[in-house]
């Protein structure tokens, strides 16, 4: 049914049935696995198909099954299942204490060689070995099951993504599917502390990985100017990217980690006419003309479902309320907005937590907490005279020279 459903293009009872089947499936893996002989171990089980393998993993303590995970590790095509799963458990057991045994579904190449590893990371005797018969093959068999059901709900979804992403190349014409959609989002209040915003999507669905943040640096824009931040934004992330592809990645700052130099097909602003406007100038002044770039504004009253877009050489456009594009659409600008507002609750929560008294030159912990348990307050210390700052126990003359400069212009002592 959910098969049936993600081809007519109805992706909310698609939905649904997918839900359904988790839960389910769910339900069956924690009632399926109940050992007798097998007190504490991990089982791994691998199963291939289409180019892709998901790695199930269980785990056994005390007797009970204390869960399961799916795992679906990326690696070339035409590597074996056996390879796939030794390179995984290489990676698996880096940060984590082995079990007793270890259990596989695959005879890998790497068997020995982890076992020896993991005895000497754990201090004791870890088993690794393939079961053949009995009790501990069935509980392989079984996580070998649930690999193979997961794998499967994956690539249908991945085939629902990618019917998605065909019809975003209908409806803004592009000429091939999308495989990697940028959209960009502020947030601040009133200007104050504002963070731009970019995540990512693709065939996989989002690429949670490559979002970045962008702290709006330029003091002189008026605040609240979203054309401005936006501007910035774009201006920032394009140079980046024009010097990665040069391979000249010079540093920035630390608060943007460094993606690979992979281009965007499709970028997606949060706004209208005058955001658009902005992008296409910012993309015309660096020399790119092989992204598109369509400006989403939200309907009447933030009305989901009647959104406008805006292309250049296009007149603006909606589309219909039920086509499944829009819905995906409105899932990519909803996740921006989401991103860029955690990333600028968390630029503000920094700031509460900073002190003017920190940036002042020979005033560490003791003599901090000395002013404010004297003054009450920072405030009060920036306004105070400084007759009153040389008042203070543990405050020499030099030290509250030095405060009062920095809160009333001079910070070099001048005369």
């Amino acid at each position: 049914l959910m098969d049936e459903a993600a081809a007519s293009l109805d992706y909310e009872t698609a939905t649904v049935y997918r839900d359904r089947i988790r839960a389910l499936t769910q339900v069956q893996q924690h009632q399926g696995i109940n050992p007798q002989t097998v007190t504490e171990a991990d089982l791994f089980a691998a199963w291939a198909e289409g180019g892709q393998t998901c790695v199930q993993v269980f785990f056994i303590r005390a007797g009970q099954n204390w869960g399961n995970r799916a795992y679906f590790p990326r690696h070339d095509r035409e590597l074996p299942t056996e390879e796939v799963l030794d390179a995984f458990l290489a990676q698996f057991y880096e940060d984590r204490q082995p079990p007793r045994m270890v259990l596989l579904s695959h005879d890998t190449p790497g068997k020995a060689l982890l076992a020896e590893a993991l005895t000497i990371r754990a201090g004791r005797k870890v088993a690794v070995g393939v079961p053949r018969r009995g009790e501990k093959r069935e509980l392989v068999d079984h996580a070998l099951t649930n690999a193979r059901e997961a794998l499967g709900r994956r690539l249908a979804e991945s085939s629902s993504q990618r019917k998605l992403l065909e019809g975003v190349a209908e409806v803004f014409g592009l000429e091939q599917t999308p495989e990697r959609i940028e959209v960009y989002d502020n947030s601040h209040i009133q200007g104050a502390k504002a963070v731009g915003g970019m995540i990512v999507a693709g065939p996989e669905g989002f690429m949670k990985s490559q979002y970045r943040k962008f702290n709006i640096k330029n003091a002189d824009m008026a605040a609240g100017d979203d054309y401005a931040m936006m501007r910035e934004v774009l201006t920032r992330r394009f140079t980046r990217l024009l010097k990665e592809s040069d391979g000249n990645d010079a540093d920035e700052g630390p608060e943007e980690t460094r993606p690979d130099a992979v281009w965007p097909d499709l970028i997606l602003i949060d706004g209208g006419a005058g955001q658009l406007k902005v992008t296409t100038e910012v993309l015309a002044e660096l020399g790119i003309d092989s992204v598109t770039a369509v400006g989403v504004a939200k309907g009447p009253e933030r009305d989901a479902g009647r959104e406008r877009f805006f292309m250049a050489g296009r007149r603006d456009f909606m589309l219909e309320p039920r086509n499944p594009v829009l819905y995906y659409l409105q899932r990519l600008r909803d996740e921006a907005h989401r991103f860029a507002i955690g990333s600028h609750r968390a630029r503000r929560s920094k700031a509460i937590g900073v002190n003017p008294l920190d940036e002042v030159p020979g005033v560490g912990p003791g003599r901090k907490r000395a002013l404010l348990k004297h003054f009450g307050s920072a405030r009060a210390v920036a306004r105070a005279g400084l007759t009153d700052l040389e008042s203070v126990d543990g405050i020499s003359t030099a030290v509250a020279r030095a405060v009062y400069d920095h809160f009333h212009g001079n910070p070099d002592g001048a005369a």
